[in-house]
């Protein structure tokens, strides 16, 4: 079976990840237009008429500004905590509110979509409520954990069951100290239920890694706190420290902010 997974978008601005099969497939979050997200799987010959469901991590307007559209409009199920549907619908930017097309996860009890095995997880974060999700298919293992402060035993758990592991590198310690952000915004960012720097990051894979992880994608980076050469440096300096070769031993990329990233497919 090829699994084919793309970032459509990853970064403060909006955020959208693609996960499927050669005939159908799933959104991780929707934060993005819903015109940019159809033209982004149309530029990779995939129709949103093959979307089976949206998987929403949390209520923030840069991961759910598109699923309203792709769930009322579109009759394609959103899954994700009552907690959370309870966000979205307070939330500024929905302008069609969730109603019939939500569907309701309990974290760490595991669903089934068609091929796929969806299990959702606690992160600590500052949405109303928040998951990362572990999503299982003919035998790979992908971990999607997009916003989270600092890595918990769960998180840590769910990290490390990862062969492809989408995780957050938000800032560069330096950049926010020095940047021009307010005190309480550079506070809640790097607050335990804020973002992952870059260090944060790099120092629990260089102490975590396994074996089995194969690929490693940096999501979520700021616009103003982070480079991505400086996240993949970062990141890459310390595994090489451990003894961990990017290239050789796993694979090490930045996901672009705005544009979508190269479709990888695995079989």
């Amino acid at each position: 079976m090829k699994i084919k997974f793309i970032s459509l978008a990853s970064g403060s601005s909006g955020n959208c990840y693609y996960l499927g099969t050669e005939t159908y497939g799933l959104l991780i979050d929707a934060g993005i237009g819903i015109r940019t997200i159809r033209k982004a799987l149309r530029d990779i010959n995939i129709s949103l008429d093959s979307i089976r469901a949206v998987f929403v991590t949390h209520d923030h307007a840069d991961h759910i500004k598109a699923v309203g559209h792709l769930g009322e409009k579109m009759n394609i199920p959103v899954y994700t905590t009552a907690r959370i549907h309870e966000g979205i619908n307070r939330s500024y930017c929905m302008t069609e509110k969730l109603s019939s097309s939500v569907r309701y996860l309990e974290k760490e009890e595991p669903m089934m979509l068609e091929d796929f095995r969806i299990e959702s997880f606690e992160v600590p974060h500052d949405g109303t409520d928040n998951v990362g999700y572990c999503v299982e298919i003919d035998g790979k293992v992908f971990s999607f954990l997009t916003d989270l402060g600092e890595i918990t035993p769960t998180a840590a758990r769910y990290i490390r069951k990862a062969n492809y592991l989408i995780l957050e590198a938000n800032y560069d310690e330096e950049m926010l100290k020095m940047g021009s952000y307010p005190k309480y915004l550079k506070e809640r960012i790097s607050s335990s239920i804020g973002h992952m720097s870059n260090s944060d990051t790099a120092d629990f894979l260089a102490d975590n890694i396994t074996e089995h992880l194969h690929y490693i994608w940096l999501c979520h980076l700021s616009k103003d706190n982070n480079h991505p050469e400086l996240a993949y440096k970062t990141v890459e300096w310390k595994l090489r420290s451990k003894g961990v070769l990017v290239g050789k031993d796993v694979q090490l990329l930045a996901l672009k902010r705005n544009t979508p990233s190269e479709l990888y497919v695995f079989e």
